[in-house]
């Protein structure tokens, strides 16, 4: 309900923009050209990610991971790292926020093992292993578009090496100060049964429907190349959409509420594009220009990644993004600003959506973490995982 007053705040305040002429209407339309598609993208996917939550995909494979742990926490730990990278690279962090984070949260009380690596682990990855791939966050998409549509592979290419880094510095923090919870031992046979798909009890959830898993592992398994191929995004996404509300029409209908659709999302990412162009147009990115500066060298490339970082965690991700894609201009640039806006947004709890749902699913789980304890190992770990990504990419990136 907040992002959706928010929302509507901004979209009053575009309107505004438009009627007195600071957004003029040929950019408008040039904007919604722009984001139209990636909009469409974003609800379809959030369709089909919620339906194979439904279906439980997610609950299935890490039960599994459980299993596979063989009772020792470090394990354990290493494969729901792992899934949550797969999951943030391929369905988005606001997926893995979303819906990995109860998963991830009962599959550790399942084994008797606290929650808080494993927690943390989860939201860190939703953010900083989403540089990899155009689909991984709205961000991406943005710049895809910014830089004439280059293709997911070329994507991946300059981005890569930056990816690996912000993955793994978040990783190596974790297994530090958290050695001694990951020292522990876990019995397979899980001590509790609680179900991730809601915040609390679940025992009005029907059994395991084993046709809607099956379907919904095949729509992912087809969907995932289909997003990396080169067509717009938005049509496989789509697509998969469709075919999953097909076959939980026939099987569990009452799933398929108008609730599925992101409306609060929708909402405040259409009023933050709106008064973003125009903000951009009274020359902010202008101003933005004497800190993050020009050139392409090592320090240029920090001083544009540290500028993005700076307005993630004080704004946005967002709108810091969009203020400062102006001032990338080529793709090493380009790559730079997104590993300050994709990496660096772990230090205050609204620098990302996807850190806010996911605290919003802690709290319904009663897992407490507070903001000043999540600022301070942020405030640690962002600036280490920007400058060693960064780092990389001034070596690989030309």
């Amino acid at each position: 309900m907040r992002l959706a007053i928010i929302g509507a705040v901004l979209l009053v305040a575009g309107a505004a923009a438009i009627a007195t002429g600071a957004l003029p209407f040929s950019d408008l339309m040039a904007l919604v050209d722009r984001v139209a598609p990636i909009l469409l993208f974003v609800v379809a996917m959030t369709v089909v990610t919620e339906l194979c939550s439904e279906a439980g995909v997610f609950l299935w494979t890490a039960r599994r991971l459980r299993y596979w742990g063989r009772g020792y926490s470090i394990l354990l730990w290493l494969l729901l790292a792992v899934f949550a990278t797969l999951s943030t690279v391929f369905l988005s962090l606001d997926t893995t926020a979303v819906l990995l984070t109860p998963v991830v949260v009962s599959v550790t009380r399942q084994a008797g093992l606290p929650a808080l690596p494993f927690a943390l682990t989860t939201v860190w990855l939703a953010n900083t292993a989403s540089l990899l791939l155009p689909i991984s966050n709205l961000t991406n998409l943005l710049a895809q578009h910014s830089l004439g549509g280059i293709t997911p592979g070329a994507f991946a290419g300059l981005m890569w090496a930056p990816s690996l880094a912000a993955v793994v510095v978040p990783l190596l923090f974790i297994a530090i100060v958290f050695r001694r919870d990951l020292r522990n031992r876990y019995s397979r046979i899980p001590v509790g049964r609680i179900r991730p798909e809601q915040p609390a009890g679940a025992e009005s959830r029907p059994g395991a429907d084993w046709v809607l898993l099956g379907c919904s592992a095949v729509v992912l398994a087809l969907l995932l190349p289909a997003l990396v191929s080169g067509v717009p995004v938005w049509i496989p996404a789509l697509a998969g959409a469709v075919v999953l509300g097909v076959v939980f029409a026939f099987r569990r209908p009452q799933v398929l509420k108008v609730t599925l659709i992101p409306w609060s999302l929708l909402l405040f990412a259409s009023g933050l594009f709106l008064v973003m162009e125009a903000v951009r147009h009274l020359g902010a990115s202008v101003l933005l220009s004497q800190l993050a500066g020009q050139g392409h060298g090592f320090l240029d490339l920090v001083r544009l990644a540290a500028t993005g970082t700076v307005g993630s965690n004080v704004l946005n991700n967002l709108p810091a993004y969009l203020l400062a894609e102006p001032l990338a201009g080529t793709p090493v640039r380009m790559a730079a600003l997104l590993i300050g806006v994709n990496a660096g947004p772990i230090i205050t709890p609204w620098a990302s959506l996807a850190t806010l749902l996911w605290h919003d699913r802690l709290m319904r789980m009663n897992v407490l973490i507070t903001w000043k304890g999540y600022a301070i190992f942020g405030l640690m770990v962002a600036p280490l995982t920007v400058f060693a990504a960064v780092a990389v990419l001034a070596v690989t990136g030309r």
